[in-house]
């Protein structure tokens, strides 16, 4: 299901960017689509129930929360993919999963809290082990170039328009540890958003905090980089994109300037919503990465050739997804995440989730 009303183009274009901590959101997102209160909210909730919202809540930066994280690539047995899927998925830092075309078929994210007994690499030892692959590979951010997606419902885009980041390397500013307070702050705010007139209003009732307390609280969490945006997610291929990429590029190994200056080009592209220095190894040699979106393979296919043509990398490779088997948002500080660490050897205690 894709949205054919121009309202709906308007709105979901807006609500993808921020939605503001403010008593009324939606009648201030109203105010810049041209709709009321009710039509918002009326058109929102129809917009979820048709699944073109995944849904509405703050969108945090994973590092600046204390947690580590990292990109993994696993080569498996065609025979063994469905039961090292369901090792790897029962891992509740695990939010991304799928099978590509490549000999390293299985990638992964996962990120693992600051509380970790295991920490991230000894993590992904056990799941390799777990998993039965044959080789697998950490790929950690060496440096963030950008991270956004920003789907152009509008339909005024060209596969190789250029933009701004909005978050980068630069947006993180260091922060001490989280006080608990804080983390109930991110523990409610990571919530599906209730579609309701004054729903921040009660967010801060839940919190204990007062209105305003909470807001500058949502501030500070904006200012450090720690809350990258409170927004929207679409199903992209319901939101009409049905294709996207991951472009991996062969950087120069040993020049920190060159590699930087790559990055930033690549980020460059609207049609780029991620973009990241990464490791390489023997057996992998490409140390650039950007995540290309198009409405078909052809839009993806014209952006990478346009960023070929721009930095001059032709060792490069297009890694599209065949098969899809976690798509979830990273959930912070749940219980799940001691359970899991119990059941390998870690004790911690527990903590309520939503």
């Amino acid at each position: 299901m894709t949205s054919s009303v121009p309202a709906d183009a308007a709105l979901l274009g807006a609500i993808q960017e921020s939605i503001p901590f403010v008593a009324r959101p939606f009648a201030a997102i109203g105010a810049r689509c041209g709709l009321t209160e009710k039509q918002v909210l009326d058109r929102l909730r129809a917009l979820k129930e048709g699944k073109v919202i995944r849904q509405i809540s703050a969108i945090f930066d994973t590092r600046s929360l204390g947690y580590a994280s990292s990109l993994v690539a696993a080569r498996i047995a065609p025979e063994k993919i469905d039961s090292a899927v369901a090792v790897i998925n029962s891992h509740p830092g695990v939010s991304h999963n799928y099978l590509r075309n490549h000999d390293f078929n299985l990638w992964y994210t996962i990120a693992v809290p600051p509380t970790s007994r295991l920490g991230l690499e000894e993590t992904v030892n056990r799941l390799h082990q777990l998993s039965g692959a044959e080789t697998t590979r950490l790929l950690p951010t060496l440096k963030l170039f950008k991270i956004g997606v920003r789907f152009d419902i509008e339909g005024s885009a060209t596969p190789t328009d250029q933009v701004k980041p909005a978050y980068t390397e630069a947006s993180r500013q260091q922060a001490g540890p989280l006080t608990d307070q804080e983390i109930e702050f991110v523990r409610r705010m990571q919530c599906d958003l209730d579609l309701g007139p004054e729903p921040f209003v009660e967010v801060a009732g839940q919190l204990g905090l007062s209105f305003e307390e909470a807001a500058a609280m949502h501030e500070r969490f904006l200012t450090t980089g720690r809350m990258r945006r409170f927004a929207a997610v679409l199903h992209h291929r319901r939101a009409g994109f049905g294709a996207n990429a991951m472009g991996v590029w062969a950087g120069p190994q040993d020049d920190p300037g060159a590699l930087q200056k790559l990055g930033e080009t690549m980020a460059g592209f609207r049609a780029v919503s991620h973009c990241y220095l990464r490791p390489s190894y023997p057996d992998w040699p490409y140390n650039l990465f950007t995540m290309v979106h198009g409405k078909t393979a052809e839009e993806c296919e014209e952006t990478l050739a346009a960023i070929s043509e721009t930095t001059g990398i032709t060792n490069r490779q297009a890694l599209y997804s065949t098969r899809e088997f976690k798509k979830v948002r990273v959930r912070y500080f749940t219980d799940e995440e001691i359970d899991w660490e119990k059941a390998y050897g870690s004790s911690a205690g527990s903590q309520p989730t939503c």
